[in-house]
């Protein structure tokens, strides 16, 4: 079977305008939430003020042309791709064996609803030419495509906040399957917009703790009260073992297997017992050929919400059992918010980085443990992971409308 390796990493996120800062921030504990500076409360009647907005603009890296043709969404994946790209080395690929999959759970909705904001004020015919190019889903995986020059496909999985980690799911399969021997993979999304952030408040999924915006993404908390809004873009490259060491490639890590399912259950509710999500990890050990024993850490979705945090906790132990003693937890959500489409690609990258350093990141703002945990939460300050030998650890995407992604990582 071939053997998935991980050669490149790229970000652009609330913590960091690249993988090092943001990196360097999550290990440090720090939040990138924030008040929203503008109008948009008072304007609007919005209940929610804050949200996890970049640290770097991408009008501060890309031209001017470039941003006038992309929706901020594919902006965000051309900056991480860009970094990815250059940190694997900008292999060259046979474009026929390259591939291109990343991913947006909600796609160009700036540019959606700036189109229908002209049509209404100034009419149909000043709308712009790239409109529908820029709007839709899959225009960030496109438009890394037209980057790298890839030929064997150009994906966009869209499964809510599973799409990121569901993208580097579908490069692992392509590269087994032989479809391709590199593959740009990852997740986007552009959507702190007063229409999403409406719609997610209406919900009564977002935290409305206006007055203290660092400390409202509080997983596993007994006061989390629902998830913070983050936007941003994580990026992996990932080849056949056998490409990137005929290169001479230096490998972060393995992707060592992917599960994935559905709940049928509700459009928006996880399925109160978790059977999926208890599946997609056992189907990705099982994949990997990794026993329980192995797992040393996991990268929990945990996004803050009162019934969702702990039907994954409870997954997590039932799947792992006693072990899930020795199995540290981290939660990033807690400082970066959460990147929707974009999240599970962004805590992938941690999770690859976490294995590679042997540190765990910390959850912050868990003043209160939910005394039902049953794992080992990392809280305020990184932890050590074993020091030696192969480990393993999870990540774990849940998303709207029942989507549920495990992936496996391992020591390169």
């Amino acid at each position: 079977m071939t053997n998935v390796v991980i050669t490149g990493l790229g970000a652009t996120t609330p913590l960091g305008g690249d993988v090092p800062t943001t990196w360097e921030n999550a290990l440090g504990g720090l939040s990138g939430v924030r008040t929203l500076d503008n109008d948009w409360a008072e304007k609007y009647g919005m209940p929610v003020h804050f949200a996890g907005q970049l640290a770097v603009q991408p009008s501060e890296v890309l031209t001017r042309p470039e941003t006038k043709r992309m929706d901020p969404s594919a902006q965000m994946a051309i900056v991480a791709t860009r970094e990815a790209w250059a940190d694997a080395g900008s292999p060259e690929v046979d474009p026929e064996r390259l591939g291109s999959i990343v991913s947006s759970g909600i796609g160009g909705v700036w540019t959606l609803l700036t189109a229908w904001d002209t049509v209404r004020d100034r009419g149909a015919e000043r709308v712009l030419p790239l409109t529908v190019p820029m709007l839709m889903p899959n225009s960030p995986t496109a438009y890394v495509s037209l980057e790298i020059g890839a030929r064997a496909g150009a994906h966009a999985p869209v499964s809510a906040c599973a799409s990121g980690a569901e993208a580097i799911g579908m490069a692992y399969d392509m590269i087994v399957s032989g479809r391709a021997d590199v593959v740009v993979a990852g997740g986007t999304e552009a959507a702190i917009h007063p229409l999403p952030i409406s719609a997610f408040a209406a919900m009564q999924a977002l935290s409305k703790r206006n007055d203290d915006p660092a400390g409202a993404s509080r997983p596993y908390d007994t006061t989390r009260d629902g998830f913070v809004l983050g936007e941003g873009s994580g990026v992996m490259v990932l080849e056949s073992e056998e490409h990137a060491k005929a290169r001479g490639a230096r490998i972060y890590g393995r992707v060592l297997g992917v599960g994935m399912t559905s709940d049928a259950n509700h459009i928006a509710a996880p399925d109160p017992e978790g059977a999926g999500q208890t599946r997609a990890m056992q189907i990705a050990l099982k994949n990997a050929g990794v026993q329980v024993k192995d797992v040393c850490h996991v990268n929990a979705h945990a996004t803050s919400t009162p019934v969702g945090d702990m039907i994954e906790a409870r997954g997590i132990r039932g799947v792992l059992g006693s072990h899930a003693d020795q199995v540290l937890l981290s939660a990033t959500k807690s400082m970066t918010g959460h990147l929707l489409g974009g999240a599970g690609a962004l805590e992938s990258v941690f999770t690859v980085l976490a294995l590679r350093d042997r540190k765990a990141p910390p959850t912050i703002n868990v003043t209160s443990p939910d005394p039902e945990l049953e794992v080992d939460l990392v809280r305020d300050i990184p932890r050590a992971l074993p020091a030696d030998g192969q480990l393993a650890a999870i990540n774990n995407s849940f998303g709207f409308g029942g989507h549920n992604v495990a992936v496996v990582f391992g020591t390169a």
